[in-house]
């Protein structure tokens, strides 16, 4: 929340305070109802992503939490594990390509001509548009992989015990980092992949999203529920929708990420309607 109102504040001195080169500029770059309208069309897909991914995670953790205190906790902390040594940094990486990735295809549109919607792109263009991806990966494995290394051998068990003062949390949140620690090389990878569509083709990355959350974590999901879990076998269950899920969305966006350069090299992909404000 702090870097996004930092951010935002940043936005508005940017477009309205700081001096322009001229009056025409500044007027065009000032935030607008318009402008902001323009914003909200791909804001919607990407809201309709996070509310159905999100609404099979709930309904998961749902099930997680019946499972015991012992289990409740250490799936918390197995979280706070995740969340700020992984999923993060891996996050801070994804927001540095969509922007390099969405000015670099914006000027390649520029260059097309905004009016054209089934433009070819050159190799060239396609290895410029793609390159903030490929640079966030190499960055998220170099840092990753060692990382999940070091805790899967050394470290996970003994941070469990210190963020829950307990020695058996620590040990099943230990099982659980090393069962599926492997799929978060996975969830790395595709993270950083998937901002070519998120950047470029945001229908394109709804449909890879609900091609995963459908027909991989949806079915799981119900099989999580009907089935009489326990404690002792609910791993076995949790790792295969929450690991199994980043593995498959990985392949997922690997497919969809080599149509969409496909079908720009060839030049059949129809592009949306260039808006402006």
């Amino acid at each position: 929340m702090s870097s996004a109102f930092v951010g935002v504040i940043y936005f508005v001195y940017a477009t309205t305070i700081r001096p322009q080169s001229s009056v025409e500029q500044k007027v065009a770059t000032i935030p607008s109802l318009r402008g902001l309208k323009i914003l909200l069309r791909p804001g919607i897909i990407t809201f309709l992503e996070s509310a159905i991914r999100n609404a099979l995670y709930l309904w998961l953790v749902h099930g997680i939490v019946s499972m015991g205190s012992d289990y409740a906790t250490a799936w918390g902390v197995f979280n706070t594990i995740r969340w700020g040594l992984v999923m993060v940094p891996v996050q801070a990486l994804e927001a540095t390509s969509l922007a390099f990735i969405g000015h670099a295809w914006g000027r390649w549109r520029r260059e097309m001509g905004v009016e054209s919607r089934k433009p070819k792109m050159s190799r060239r263009h396609l290895t410029g548009v793609v390159k903030p991806a490929l640079t966030s990966l190499i960055i998220a494995l170099i840092v990753e992989v060692p990382l999940c290394i070091f805790l899967a051998i050394f470290g996970c068990r003994p941070f469990a015990s210190y963020l829950s003062g307990s020695a058996t949390v620590a040990s099943i949140t230990a099982h659980m980092w090393q069962t599926i620690d492997w799929c978060y090389i996975f969830y790395a990878t595709s993270t950083q992949l998937a901002t070519i569509l998120l950047a470029t083709r945001p229908r394109w990355y709804l449909y890879q999203s609900l091609l995963s959350n459908i027909f991989y974590v949806l079915p799981w999901a119900i099989v999580c529920q009907v089935s009489n879990l326990n404690a002792d076998d609910a791993w076995t269950y949790h790792s295969l929708v929450f690991g199994g899920s980043l593995v498959f969305s990985f392949f997922a966006i690997s497919i969809v990420d080599a149509l969409w350069a496909w079908k720009l090299l060839k030049g059949r992909m129809r592009l949306e309607v260039f808006h402006a404000s």
